[in-house]
């Protein structure tokens, strides 16, 4: 037996203890990791600049690229972040065991659709070292047990916190053991994404190859995004001091994030004047732009864009002159990954064009794309973000790692005596 498939069946057979904890017993164990992370802030620095340190070298030799190592500080602030998260997760209501509806079938035959935790969640993450702290969290909250393979690039912190989080737990009076697991290897990630008959869930956060490596090498159900496309469209109404303060926040606020911005469309009725302004905004704030045949007329100083699908990752982004809000809509839909997209507008019917044929997770009006995160949507903290259309999308938060069972309560009840017409279904909600 290989180690990782002992400690997928070990992760197995805890969740079903972790499925059935009360509210109280699960706030416990959070506070602890709480407490425990927040008396060793000193500890996961100190590992955080080893990898710092190493990460430079990968830089320097071009190994790691500067988006990644952007990622990977794990300072007090945000430690601190991480703590506070963790506060937010103990005070939302338990996703666990929600009635979702109650219906009578018949008289004395009762149906109930019951929340309750996915079970063993794989959880695959580049450089980030706060998502482990954050999806710990959301697991010990949601009654899931993880088995989590952070980057090689933050090894050192990783097992600190890592350390920290199961110290805690076994402190906590009837937590059970294995339910946060941590993977390091390459042969680690093959050995998990195997483990179909113990992981019920693989959720990658990370590069574009990563996600699509996942992909195409498990059966089992992978939830997330392959990449953060994600546009902003000035629309012939924009205001444009509004349109530029909110086109600043989500590109430079933190460029290497998957809801940073990276295309701006412009309506050509608003192109000759909102143009200019937009492009000294970006050379004041030494963001590197690229634009269509259009805007190189108008600027020859603009690079060239040879994918649309790019994802920069840095200060750094594409411009195109669009004809009509409808050629706006076409274009994201076409080159966008689904993740989050922005109209810049003060006309409410543009606004609701927008909104209702923008097909990705997120579609805001007048806002950064930055807000798309679990936090900021009041989730405590999230998992991650998904482009899927089926169980869970958007920044997935505690709701996203429950599913449902249904419960039928009865008394001897046979369906032959339906068959027969003895007895008949009422279907009646209560």
């Amino acid at each position: 037996m290989s180690k990782v498939k002992e400690i997928a069946e070990n992760a197995k057979r805890s969740s079903v203890i972790l499925s059935a904890l009360d509210t109280e017993l699960k706030n416990k164990a959070l506070l602890n990791v709480a407490e425990a992370l927040k008396n060793n802030t000193k500890s996961i620095i100190d590992a955080n600049n080893k990898d710092l340190e190493a990460a430079k070298e990968a830089v320097i030799s071009g190994k790691l690229s500067k988006a990644v190592f952007n990622r990977l500080k794990a300072d007090e602030n945000k430690i601190k972040a991480m703590i506070d998260g963790i506060y937010d997760v103990i005070k939302l209501d338990d996703p666990v065991n929600k009635i979702l509806f109650t219906r009578e079938l018949a008289d004395g035959l009762i149906l109930k659709k019951v929340s309750c935790p996915i079970g063993v969640i794989g959880v695959i993450f580049e450089a980030r070292p706060d998502v482990l702290a954050q999806i710990s969290a959301l697991a010990i909250k949601s009654g899931n047990a993880v088995l989590l393979k952070g980057g090689k690039e933050t090894t050192n912190t990783n097992s600190v916190m890592f350390g920290l989080i199961n110290d805690a737990l076994k402190k906590t009076d009837g937590f059970p053991d294995n339910i946060i697991n941590l993977l390091f290897t390459h042969d680690d990630v093959k050995d998990m994404l195997s483990e179909d008959k113990s992981i019920d869930l693989i959720i990658p956060r990370g590069s574009n190859n990563l996600v699509r490596y996942i992909q195409e090498n498990t059966k089992i159900p992978v939830l997330g995004h392959a990449s953060g496309i994600c546009h902003i469209f000035a629309d012939e109404s924009a205001d444009f001091e509004k349109a530029l303060r909110v086109i600043e926040d989500a590109k430079c606020q933190y460029p290497a994030a998957c809801n940073a911005v990276e295309t701006i469309l412009i309506h050509k009725n608003i192109a000759n004047e909102f143009l200019p302004l937009f492009l000294k905004k970006m050379k004041a704030l030494e963001v590197k732009v690229n634009g269509d045949e259009v805007c190189r007329k108008i600027d020859d100083s603009l690079g060239a864009v040879d994918d649309w699908s790019f994802e920069y990752g840095e200060k750094e982004l594409s411009v195109k002159i669009v004809d009509s809000l409808e050629d706006a809509v076409k274009h994201i839909n076409t080159y966008g990954s689904g993740h989050t997209d922005c109209i810049l507008t003060e006309n409410t019917d543009s606004v609701k064009f927008f909104m209702d044929r923008v097909d990705s997770a997120g579609v805001y009006h007048n806002v950064s794309t930055r807000f798309s995160d679990g936090c900021r949507y009041g989730f405590g903290a999230e998992v991650g973000i998904s482009t899927n259309k089926t169980h869970a999308r958007g920044p997935v938060g505690l709701d996203g790692l429950t599913i449902y069972k249904y419960q039928i309560f009865g008394n001897g009840d046979i369906v032959s005596e339906f068959c027969s017409g003895e007895r008949k279904f009422t279907h009646k909600d209560l």
